[in-house]
C-alpha cells in the first residue's frame, strides 16, 4: 500500500500540544459514506458514482471544523483479513470473503477508493496501511506511539479498547454518523458495556462478534462476560481462576469456559489491536492549504467534487 501525504521522508516529531491527532479509520468512513449517500445523488457528468468520495471528504471537513486537530492521519487496510489472525481463528471475517481471500466490496465503491486517495494526497493528508495488518492496527499504533491527545475516528466497536484517559486517547465513535459522534472516554465505555476500556478486547472475545466471525463462548453473553471481567480480570486471569475451587464459578459456567479455553486463548490476540506496527515515515501536520492545489482542482473538476473539495479546503483554512 503506497504512502500518500506530504513530505513522506518525515515522521511525526514528538511535540507538546493541546490539540489532537485525528487518527481516521478510512475504510470505516468511506463504507459509511457509500451506504449513506445514494449513488444517483452523487455522480460525475459521465454517470460515474462518487458518493463515497463526497461523503468521506465532507466527514473530514466536519471533523476538522469541530475537533480542531493539528494533525491528521488516515489509516487503511493493507490486509483486511491478516493470515496470522485467520490462522488463530479460521472463521475470522470468513463470511465477508467474496472469492479467494478478497473482501466483498461493491464494485462502484472499489472504483472510488483510488480516486479518494489521490484527492487526499493532493490535499496533503497522509493515508497509509501496513502489509499484514488492518487499519485498526495502524490506529492502535498511532494511539500508542504518537503524542497525545489522540482522537481515533471509527464506527468499529473494537476500537473502544484504545480509550485511555490517562494517556489522552479517545474514540470518536461514529456508529450513527459523524454528525452524532460519541466522544468516548473510559466512563462511557463502562456505561455501554460494563467493563473498563482496557478489557474491551477480552470482553469481545468472550461475548463473540458475528460481524467479525468470532463465535464467542456458547452461553456467555454480554452481562456474564462483563461480570466475569469485573470479578477476575481479563481472559488470562479468568482461565487461571478456573482451576481454583475457591474462585466461586458455578459448575455450568466453569464447564462452558473450560470447553472454550482453546478458543479464548487464540481469540484474544485476534481481538486485540496491534500497537507495535512498523509505520512508514509520515508527516501528520494538518495543512492550512492544499499541498498540490492544481492537482486538487483537476481532480475536483474531473470527478465533480468541487463542493466537497471546497468545504475541506475552507475547513483547513479555519482558525488555528
Amino acid at each position: 500500500m503506497p504512502v500518500l501525504g506530504r513530505r513522506p521522508d518525515l515522521c511525526q516529531a514528538a511535540r507538546v500540544t493541546d490539540r489532537p491527532l485525528l487518527a481516521v479509520d478510512a475504510p470505516s468512513l468511506y463504507f459509511r459514506a457509500f451506504h449513506g449517500i445514494p449513488e444517483n445523488a452523487a455522480r460525475t457528468d459521465a454517470g460515474e458514482p462518487v458518493n463515497a468520495i463526497r461523503g468521506f471528504l465532507d466527514m473530514i471537513a466536519q471533523l476538522v471544523r469541530t475537533r480542531r486537530p493539528d494533525r491528521v492521519v488516515c489509516a487503511l487496510d493493507a490486509d483486511w483479513r491478516p493470515a496470522w489472525r485467520v490462522e488463530l481463528v479460521p472463521s475470522y471475517k470468513r463470511h465477508r470473503v467474496a472469492h479467494g481471500d478478497v473482501e466483498e466490496v461493491p464494485a462502484s465503491l472499489e472504483r472510488q477508493v483510488p480516486v479518494l486517495l489521490e484527492v487526499l494526497e493532493a490535499v496533503g493528508i497522509p493515508a497509509f496501511g501496513v502489509a499484514g495488518y488492518e487499519a485498526d492496527d495502524v490506529l492502535g499504533t498511532l494511539a500508542t506511539t504518537q503524542p497525545a491527545p489522540v482522537e481515533v475516528v471509527s464506527g468499529d466497536r473494537d476500537l473502544f479498547q484504545l480509550v485511555d484517559d490517562e494517556r489522552g486517547v479517545r474514540l470518536l465513535y461514529c456508529g450513527r454518523g459523524v454528525a452524532k459522534l460519541e466522544d468516548s472516554d473510559n466512563a462511557l465505555v463502562e456505561r455501554k458495556y460494563g467493563v473498563p476500556a482496557r478489557w474491551y478486547a477480552d470482553f469481545a472475545a468472550m461475548r463473540g462478534d458475528p460481524s467479525d466471525g468470532l463465535p464467542g463462548v456458547p452461553g456467555v453473553g454480554e452481562k456474564t462476560a462483563a461480570r466475569l471481567i469485573n470479578r477476575y480480570g481479563g481472559i488470562e486471569e479468568i482461565l487461571a481462576a478456573l482451576d481454583d475451587p475457591e474462585a466461586g464459578f458455578a459448575p455450568g459456567l466453569r464447564a462452558k469456559l473450560k470447553n472454550s479455553e482453546e478458543y479464548l486463548i487464540k481469540a484474544l490476540p485476534v481481538c486485540r489491536v496491534a500497537r507495535d506496527v512498523a509505520l512508514p515515515p509520515f508527516d501528520a501536520a494538518l495543512p492550512s492549504a492544499p499541498e498540490d492545489p492544481d492537482r486538487l482542482l483537476a481532480l475536483a473538476q474531473r470527478w465533480n467534487l468541487a463542493g466537497s473539495a471546497r468545504r475541506l479546503v475552507d475547513a483547513l483554512a479555519g482558525p488555528g
